[in-house]
This record gives C-alpha cells, structure tokens and sequence, in this order.
C-alpha cells in the first residue's frame, strides 16, 4: 500500500497523492501529513525589511527572538509564513533566500526514505527537544528544512503557527 500524502494550499483545500514524493514509500499505514511551511530570508537591514513586510503585505509580527546565534523574526502573512534572519545575504537576488521548511509528521520516516534514495545529509537530525530537523540539500542548492514540531509541548500562542492540516479530505474523482 502506498502512503497518501496530503497537500495543503493556502485556500485550506487539502489534496491527496499517491505517488512518490522525496522517494516515501509505504512505511506504515496512515497518512503522513507533509505542507510548506515558511520560506527563511537573510535580511541586511532588518527593520527596512519587517517594514516592507507589514506595510506591504500586512505581515504580523509571531516571535522575534535569538535562533541559531541570530535575530530571527517570524512573520504571518495571510495563511503563509517568512522568517527573516538579522544577516546580510551573501550574495544578492537569489541569495537572500536560506531555506524553505517543509514540515512533517514522521521525521524520522521522511530521513531515512530521502537516505534511500541517496541524499547524503551533512549533519544528523538536530533535535531541541519540541523541535527536531534536518537541513536537506535539494538541487541548485537549495535547502530544505525538513522538521517535525510536538505542539503539545509549544506554549499556546504558537500551537497554530505550527499546526499540520487534519482530519484530510479525499476527493472522490
């Protein structure tokens, strides 16, 4: 039996697949539940670059706090969501981007089918005890943060922020 993944678009219409997406294969029964999550940007000015954000996009401010030795704010922009690091980009355009998340319910699923499938990770997954990832290279180097969050252990303000789509709805067609 293959595994049904499910696809969250931004109007909260979730699509079922069943083929193979990052080489998943049947590990067990049950839908693994894989969305997009956020899109992390370097910032060389910071406040230019929240101002833009709010004023443009009418982005809202979740958590701005130290990560990763860095400034780091979380923005919630209609059902999306960028993070913006306090660094400059080192190299402008398509540089300013440093990862995109995907989130997961099965993490350590998803690593060992991209191991699999060859992907050589450089480190192991990185666990912060409600938090665990694995940064994930992916073609023209791009970088995927592959995480899973357990939300019953986040404080109650950020529950929804790192909510994955349930109860998913199967098409009949």
């Amino acid at each position: 039996m293959a595994r049904m993944f499910v696809i969250s678009y931004p109007s909260g219409k979730l699509l079922p697949f069943r083929y193979t997406v990052f080489g998943f294969t049947a590990q067990k029964e049950g839908v693994v539940v894989i969305s997009l999550h956020h899109v992390h940007i370097f910032a060389s000015d910071l406040e230019a670059s929240l101002e833009f954000y709010k004023k443009c996009f009418g982005a809202t401010v979740v958590l701005d706090a130290e990560l990763a030795g860095a400034r780091n704010v979380f923005l919630r922009i209609g059902n999306g969501r960028l993070h913006v690091y306090d660094q400059p980009p080192k190299y402008s355009g398509r540089g300013s981007i440093h990862h995109f998340g995907i989130q997961t319910d099965d993490l350590d699923s998803a690593v060992a089918n991209l191991q699999t499938h060859g992907v050589k990770f450089r480190k192991p997954v990185a666990d912060q005890g409600i938090w665990r990832y694995v940064m994930v290279p992916a073609p023209d180097n791009i970088l995927i943060e592959l995480f899973e969050v357990d939300a019953t252990q986040l404080p109650e303000q950020f529950r929804d922020y790192f909510e994955l789509p349930t109860n998913p709805v199967i098409p009949s067609c």
